[in-house]
């Protein structure tokens, strides 16, 4: 999902609204976008596409997953005063939200790495309207899993579909709907679930705001039972857990936080 000119118009357009008196600046500049905390690298290409649209020349510093520390320039930009001066708040904006979810990503996969390489860090589907496409780039960046993109990519049933149709019967549903090629996955809430998602056909089975003993008890389940899902775990998992969690034999281990709830990278522009 590359930025396009249309996103990148309506977020100036948001930004400048009917009349821009403020940056009414003459003559030519330059400037840099400079990190003021230690973070990764990401949303640079947001960034760049925000200047490109405005005829500003913009050059990375940085590549998108660096490790970068106060003080470094990621990006530097040379153009009319009025547009540099522009588009400086839309790139910082995007450019800092990207590189908070990657920086969040990168802490919540080396907290996995510390106990093992075989769980996946994912994100979900709880981001930003009209910016997913930026935070599933940041995710991956930060070594993270994007998941599903969107609700094309995988069918999930989920509680209030189990609670309508019975569990079995929401699985069997969605796998008459979905192509061979389309994953179904199933949440359950017990770990004595697990195991009935699977023998009805989930190909994935995500333990929902389980603690890790239940968890663990689930994945044990699972294991037993020989149906071959892959086993997810997520529901207000934290940076702190991860490693909790990576313990219990999980595959995937996905946060909702990783997007809503990354503080930015603070960055700073400067002019000449």
């Amino acid at each position: 999902m590359p930025v396009t000119d249309r996103q990148v118009e309506r977020w100036l357009r948001e930004d400048l609204g009917h009349h821009d008196a403020t940056n009414d600046v003459p003559g030519e500049t330059t400037g840099r976008l400079v990190a003021r905390e230690a973070g990764v690298a990401a949303g640079l290409d947001a960034a760049v596409a925000t200047f490109d649209y405005l005829g500003v020349d913009a050059e990375r510093q940085a590549e998108a997953g660096d490790c970068i520390e106060p003080g470094e320039a990621v990006l530097t930009v040379s153009g009319a005063a009025q547009s540099v001066l522009r588009g400086e708040r839309v790139a910082v904006n995007v450019a800092g939200h990207a590189s908070g979810v990657a920086t969040k990503t990168r802490a919540a996969v080396d907290a996995a790495r510390e106990v093992t390489d075989d769980v996946a860090v994912a994100g979900t589907r709880k981001t930003t309207p009209g910016l997913r496409g930026v935070e599933k780039r940041a995710l991956s960046t930060g070594g993270g899993d994007t998941h599903r993109l969107d609700l094309s990519h995988m069918a999930m049933v989920k509680e209030n579909h189990a609670a309508e149709l019975g569990l079995e019967a929401a699985i069997q549903r969605f796998q008459e709907r979905t192509s061979f090629a389309t994953k179904v996955e199933a949440e359950v809430e017990e770990p004595a679930d697990a195991p009935r998602a699977a023998a009805a056909g989930a190909d994935i089975v995500l333990l929902d705001n389980m603690s890790p003993a239940e968890t663990s008890e689930a994945v044990d389940l699972l294991r037993d039972a020989a149906a071959g899902a892959l086993a997810e775990a997520s529901g207000g998992i934290t940076v702190d857990d991860v490693p909790a969690y990576a313990r219990t034999g999980v595959d995937v281990i996905s946060m909702g936080s990783l997007t809503h709830s990354a503080p930015s990278l603070d960055y700073s522009f400067r002019t000449g």
